[in-house]
């Protein structure tokens, strides 16, 4: 234990070495960008700007991505971009898969004697080799009320993806911003970058027509109409599975992705009868429960959805269902159901965590998706007999919901629906600057 906290510990003063401060800025006490649901994916895309010139680029949010990349085969130019030569320790703190040459002319994306790491795309399961490089990123800072002025990280540490790796991927997305607890993620280099926690909060938007807010840092999140999302949080902890779940990874390395450890699920305040060995994850790396903006909806392993679809059938046992839309298998006539400042008047699912008393309870804005104007279905999706995690929380589950991943303590602080407190993920103040 004490060689990894002191292995940490050097990876962290690291960064801080490598990663410089732009001189005659201001130090930030947070960084803000807008995250926006693209309604024909249904993925969630934020807008960095990077390069010299600095061109937004805008990128799929994957919250179990290993790092940020971007296709530099397509209209790459910056005069600050940097290839990581080889065997230098930005290699080893990015994990690199090893050394490798281009035998083309010199480019981002192709150049010799540089290390190389795996971009991953996990909407549609693929991953790539791809040349690791800096190049300056600047996003606007914050006090967590509104953006203020841009703060310049110039040797933010990210890969190079050919095109082809950007199929599947929202209309004029350029790469992937990948948030998970690794070294080179966005969370832990910007916090060591600019010397503010390793914490970030995501509010994903309902909608496509006004963004959500991600926030790298530690503020009071403000909502219109001042309403301070951090309050009111409820922390669970952030599990570790020992084994990898990532698209690519490293033979014996643990998965960087975001656990939480699930204990038992209810329907309307009634414990659905489920094998509970199943929300643990065992020596081999299977089971468990994890949050992921790489699918829409919850994905459930079959028996623990069979129960569920039950469990919330018995609860609107008064109530007519209607022929189901794929992929979903139980809907209703939305006027059959009544309406509630936190969506459908439908049987809330709460997900029971540590104890009876800590959980997070799901209402009818996150568990119903309207599939037409007359017809609203359970937002979950079956997982098969043998998924390698048995409970997904996935995008529709999330939004209007803050999360807040606080990588230094490995807590997650969740608000629960945003609705109640008559506010939404959209209502951060982009208009306007401090």
């Amino acid at each position: 234990m004490a060689s990894t906290h002191s292995s940490l510990l050097l990876s962290s003063l690291l960064l801080l070495l490598l990663l410089s401060f732009s001189s005659g800025q201001t130090r930030p006490k947070a960084l803000v960008s807008p995250v926006r649901k693209d309604s024909a994916t249904l993925q969630y895309v934020t807008t960095f700007s990077q390069r010299t010139p600095l061109v937004p680029i805008n990128l799929v949010v994957d919250l179990g991505g290993r790092h940020l990349w971007v296709d530099c085969d397509t209209n790459y130019i910056s005069s600050t971009y940097r290839p990581a030569p080889c065997r230098s320790a930005l290699c080893s703190l990015a994990d690199s898969d090893g050394c490798g040459d281009c035998f083309s002319p010199p480019r981002p994306g192709c150049n010799n004697n540089t290390c190389g790491v795996s971009p991953d795309n996990p909407f549609i399961s693929t991953s790539t080799s791809g040349e690791l490089a800096t190049d300056v990123l600047s996003l606007s800072s914050t006090d967590g009320t509104t953006p203020s002025s841009p703060s310049t990280a110039p040797k933010f540490l990210f890969s190079c993806a050919p095109s082809f790796l950007l199929r599947g991927l929202a209309a004029n997305s350029t790469g992937i911003a990948g948030l998970a607890k690794t070294r080179v993620a966005p969370p832990t280099q910007l916090a060591a970058t600019f010397s503010f926690k390793r914490t970030f909060a995501l509010c994903l938007p309902s909608t496509s027509s006004s963004p959500g807010v991600l926030f790298f840092g530690d503020v009071p999140y403000k909502l219109l109409p001042n309403v301070d999302a951090s309050q009111s949080l409820t922390y669970t902890k952030l599990l570790t599975n020992p084994v990898s779940t990532a698209g690519s990874y490293k033979q014996g390395e643990p998965s960087y992705e975001y656990f939480i450890g699930v204990t038992s699920i209810n329907v309307s305040n009634n414990v659905v009868p489920i094998n509970k060995t199943l929300l643990s994850i065992d020596e081999n790396g299977v089971g468990g429960t994890k949050i992921s903006t790489a699918v829409p909806y919850t994905v459930l392993e079959t028996t623990i959805y069979k129960a569920v679809l039950n469990a919330f059938r018995a609860a609107l046992s008064g109530i007519k269902t209607v022929t189901p839309v794929s992929p979903f298998e139980v809907c209703y006539n939305a006027r059959d159901l009544g309406s509630t400042r936190v969506g459908p008047a439908v049987p809330a699912i709460d997900l029971v965590l540590e104890s009876e008393s800590v959980y997070w309870r799901i209402f009818g804005a996150n568990s119903m998706v309207a599939v037409s104007e007359e017809k609203l279905c359970l937002a979950v999706v079956d997982g098969g007999d043998r998924p390698r995690t048995s409970v997904v929380i996935g995008g529709y589950q999330l939004e209007d919901n803050l999360l807040k991943f606080d990588l230094a303590t490995s807590r997650l602080g969740f608000s629960g629906t945003l609705l109640f407190r008559r506010t939404t993920c959209a209502n951060f103040n982009f208009t306007s600057s401090a």
